[in-house]
């Protein structure tokens, strides 16, 4: 019988774990599940709230940003992530550690006129009355500009087809800023519909945030790149030409792209930041220039291998889901963090040590070596190895011609007959 999920929304806890039960059949085990992981205050959070989705939770150690050393909380299921990021920060530590570059933090909004026939007069009458719109945005969230933060300046752009934005700029200070953004807009976009007789077809922030860009820069000698046979001038120069195939090829700038959001969206996710609206406008930014291209660049003069990352970073450390979530909060205090631009340097800092980690292994012993060992690792688990069994099967792993469930639950098998022949 099908569950009857009218009103779900409506029913209480219990309720809605009864009918979910019923419709998948599950066992009083699974059922458990939902208990085992509950917190009643994330009913506030999301519709139609369950049970936490738990993700592991780790520490990336040896960054240094702007002379100072931080640990960095990270939450992400791949198990390579928190080990590569540690292991490029501890490169460039010894190097000097990543200098960061962030000279503004502004927010983007937009107000959308559509079936304009002259959209170009309209963008003049709204700009000649700039000033007056931006005090209407400040009137609509007065206790920002009371903070030192507030509406900065506005920005017209012709479309195309009849359709005219209508950029707005805010200064969010230490949050993210979309639900202040958001009230300010359509607050101006009234005033924009009795000044031009145009009703907007929408109001709402921008997540290419192209005014809150971060930079982090880092120079190392190429004596520190050595890895194994490979000479640190040589792995200097293969790390500068796969930056290079990565401005090249889209192909390979997609990957070369994941494994710099691996970093900086462990480190989001940790700090109850929005990791969707990072991804976004990091991969927008990623083709500004009508391709898509690799997001850091690094270049070799044979003595120093150079690298860059320059990323549209808009976080927070107040507002949204960050108040009511103790962890994040916590994560702050871990961090060191006083401003939300202390976390952007931070992030930025662990996509290129992120970056940094994979392209020298990528060229040098190639990357499955050092994922292999932690997949082998999550396979035990998976097949039910115990902590206590888990090193006689990596082991045994490493030797077998297949490394595949069926293949771990016979290595386990085999090595719990033995010692219960042991034993006896």
């Amino acid at each position: 019988m099908t569950a009857d999920f009218r009103h779900f929304y409506q029913k209480n806890w219990a309720e809605r774990t009864a009918i979910v039960a019923q419709q998948a059949h599950l066992t009083p085990a699974e059922q458990a599940l939902f208990k085992q992981y509950y917190l009643p205050q994330h009913h506030e959070i999301i519709e139609n709230y369950l049970t936490d989705y738990p993700l592991p939770m780790g520490l990336a150690v040896n960054l240094v940003v702007d002379g100072v050393d931080h640990i960095v909380p990270m939450v992400t299921e791949e198990p390579s992530v928190i080990a590569a990021a540690s292991n490029g920060a501890k490169i460039v530590k010894c190097a000097g550690g990543f200098t960061t570059v962030l000279n503004q933090r502004e927010m983007i909004g937009q107000i959308v006129l559509e079936q304009l026939s002259d959209p170009a007069a309209t963008a003049a009458v709204i700009e000649a009355h700039a000033a007056a719109l931006l005090k209407v945005a400040d009137a609509a969230h007065p206790s920002l500009k009371k903070r030192g933060g507030g509406a900065r300046r506005l920005r017209t752009r012709v479309l195309g087809q009849g359709y005219l934005s209508i950029d707005l700029f805010v200064d969010v200070q230490a949050a993210m800023g979309a639900n202040m953004l958001n009230s300010m807009l359509e607050a101006v976009a009234k005033s924009i519909g009795v000044m031009t007789k145009q009703d907007a077809l929408m109001s709402i922030l921008s997540n290419y945030a192209t005014a809150s860009l971060v930079k982090a820069i880092c120079d190392i000698p190429v004596g520190l790149l050595q890895a194994g046979r490979y000479a640190g001038k040589l792995v200097a120069q293969k790390i500068a030409s796969a930056s290079t195939v990565a401005q090249l090829d889209p192909y390979r700038a997609t990957t070369h792209n994941k494994g710099i959001m691996n970093g900086i969206d462990a480190v989001a996710i940790a700090s109850g930041n929005d990791w969707r609206a990072l991804e976004s406008g990091a991969h927008a930014y990623a083709v500004k220039d009508g391709q898509y291209r690799g997001m850091s660049t690094w270049t070799s003069d044979g003595r120093m291998l150079h690298g860059e990352l320059e990323l549209p970073l808009p976080v927070g450390i107040v507002g949204g889901s960050i108040k009511i979530n103790e962890l994040a909060q916590l994560n702050q205090r871990i961090l060191g963090i006083q401003t939300a631009g202390d976390l952007e340097r931070i992030m930025v800092a662990i996509g290129l040590a992120q970056n940094l980690a994979a392209l020298r292994a990528l060229v040098t012993t190639g990357i499955q070596q050092g994922h292999m060992h932690l997949q082998l690792k999550s396979l035990a688990m998976a097949a039910g190895a115990t902590p206590e069994e888990l090193p006689v099967i990596l082991q045994r792993l490493e030797l077998a011609s297949q490394q595949d469930l069926a293949t771990t639950q016979q290595l386990i098998a085999e090595l719990r007959q033995t010692k219960e022949e042991t034993d006896d």
